[in-house]
């Protein structure tokens, strides 16, 4: 069976959540990259909750951005901590902002999408996580500022 291209996107924009979503719980549960990982192919992946089945993720986007924002956290913190204003540390961030932090800068730090994308995706993680808050204004914000520092020339 053949995925059309808009199946493909929405699948890609899936893993970007379960990425967000994966990070968290590592940090959390302190549960390792490959645990989480095995944990969300085989099991969140298309899975039913309360009746609502979960879009199956596209899995080199997810292990890219899960192993991207490990391997590559500390160029992602320092990104994100010059994107947040002065007072503000990533460390006293909302988890879920600094998974999605994470999660966003990783696919920023590996070039292969254009930023503005990147930054569309993740503003709309953002709205799933904080559908009635500023937060993803706020996202918008700080990752047009990584993007710009981690991709200049795009801009």
């Amino acid at each position: 069976m053949t995925t059309s291209n808009n199946q493909k996107r929405a699948m890609k924009s899936a893993s970007r959540l379960y990425a967000v979503q994966a990070l968290f719980q590592m940090e959390h549960s302190s549960q390792s990259i490959d645990a989480v990982r095995a944990e969300f192919e085989d099991h969140r992946f298309g899975a039913i909750y309360e009746g609502e089945e979960m879009i199956e993720g596209d899995i080199d986007t997810f292990r890219g951005l899960l192993e991207g924002a490990v391997s590559e956290q500390s160029q992602i913190d320092q990104l994100a901590d010059r994107a947040i204003v002065e007072t503000w540390k990533i460390d006293r961030i909302d988890p879920t902002l600094r998974a999605l932090f994470r999660a966003a800068g990783a696919e920023l730090v590996a070039k292969k999408t254009p930023p503005k994308v990147v930054i569309v995706e993740f503003v709309d993680v953002a709205k799933a996580f904080f559908p009635d808050g500023r937060e993803p204004k706020f996202v918008n914000a700080v990752l047009d500022h990584m993007a710009r520092e981690a991709q200049p020339d795009a801009f």
